[in-house]
């Protein structure tokens, strides 16, 4: 496996156990929008993450995990939307935190259609 999708394996295999280990922070991002209950969001969306990880461990399945990593990388830009402006007015590092998600989706789509190329 290369380094790229190494990596992208792994950020993406932890952050799925994440939203098992984890839940509430990411229920709190789910957009009020989205029918059913945010825990459920939740749960799907790292389930998602941690099949795009195996997807792009595989070389088989690489390039399409890739494609599928960057698909899911702009599908929870909402969130991250939702979360800066729940936290515009929280304590100056929150909002950074929180704001610098945002920008931070382009690079990681990319990341993610360079392993699609890649493979």
């Amino acid at each position: 496996m290369t380094r790229q999708a190494l990596g992208l394996a792994t950020l993406l295999g932890a952050s799925g156990v994440l939203h098992f280990a984890r839940p509430r922070p990411y229920d709190s991002i789910v957009p009020r929008s989205l029918p059913g209950k945010p825990r459920t969001w939740t749960y799907v969306s790292g389930a998602a993450e941690l099949a795009v990880a195996a997807a792009v461990a595989c070389p088989r399945t690489r390039r399409r995990g890739g494609l599928a990593a960057a698909a899911l990388f702009a599908g929870v830009f909402p969130a991250n939307v939702k979360m800066a402006v729940d936290w515009r007015k929280a304590a100056p590092a929150r909002r950074a935190v929180a704001f610098g998600r945002l920008p931070l989706q382009i690079p990681l789509v990319l990341w993610a259609r360079k392993v699609a190329k890649d493979s």
